[in-house]
Parts: C-alpha cells; structure tokens; sequence
C-alpha cells in the first residue's frame, strides 16, 4: 500500500504515519522507486496506534504497548500496569481540572460583569486580595 492507501486503511493521516514512521514505530517497505510500500501489518499497527493515541497514551507508552502486543510471550500483567498507570494518569487529571472549574466558577460567581472596572477574576490572576462579594 501506498501511504494514501494505508491512511485511508488506518484512519491515520498521511503525516502522521510518516511520523511514527520516522520514529520507528512502523518501518515500512521500501520500493525500488523508493517510495514507502506499506504492507496490511503496518496498516493494522497504525490502526492499533489510533486507537492507544485515541484513549491519550503517551508515543512512548504506544511504543510499549505495541512491543508487548507483538510478543506472543508477553504477560497480560504488563499490559495491564502500562494501562492501569495511564489510568491513574487520567484520574489525577480529573482532580486537577475539577479543582480549576471550582476555582473558576467562584471567580465567576464573584464577578459582577458590570461596567465597574474592578474584577475579582483578573484581581485573582494578578495574585491580589479582593474583598468577598
């Protein structure tokens, strides 16, 4: 397959393939006009890295994640830690953004949104005190 037949085959721009091509994630053929001739494994591991992309993995746990997917004598217990410490990732992630949308709605509760030029939001990013409304 030519690289427009693998994206389409993938789901994976055609930019992207070479991408992970250039960092050894698919190595595709070589013809002997020197264009890349992918075969159906390299498309279905560029499916594969949607995929593990799709649910946030990092390059380098997608790198991890093929590696054990392409040994037979892998542990299912690796796949699992790679994955459940994403997880974790995702969960404190949450907490973080949670924390920053209470935040945020205070400081928008707070805020008059009138024609006065004082702003509790802007009073907070600057690190000032303002007074409780």
């Amino acid at each position: 397959m030519n690289i427009g037949q693998v994206s389409e085959a993938s789901g994976l721009p055609a930019k992207t393939s070479r991408y992970y091509e250039d960092i050894d994630l698919v190595r595709p053929a070589r013809g002997a006009n020197g264009y890349r001739d992918f075969s159906d494994r390299d498309a279905h591991k560029l499916a594969f890295l949607a995929r593990a992309r799709s649910l946030g993995f990092s390059i380098e746990e997608c790198r991890a994640l093929l590696s054990l997917y392409e040994d037979r004598d892998r542990a299912s217990a690796d796949v699992k830690q790679v994955a459940t410490e994403h997880l974790e990732r995702i969960a404190r992630k949450i907490e973080e953004l949670e924390a920053m949308r209470e935040t945020l709605q205070t400081l928008v509760a707070r805020c008059h949104g009138d024609d006065r030029p004082d702003c509790p939001i802007l009073d907070d990013l600057a690190g000032e005190k303002t007074a409780t409304a």
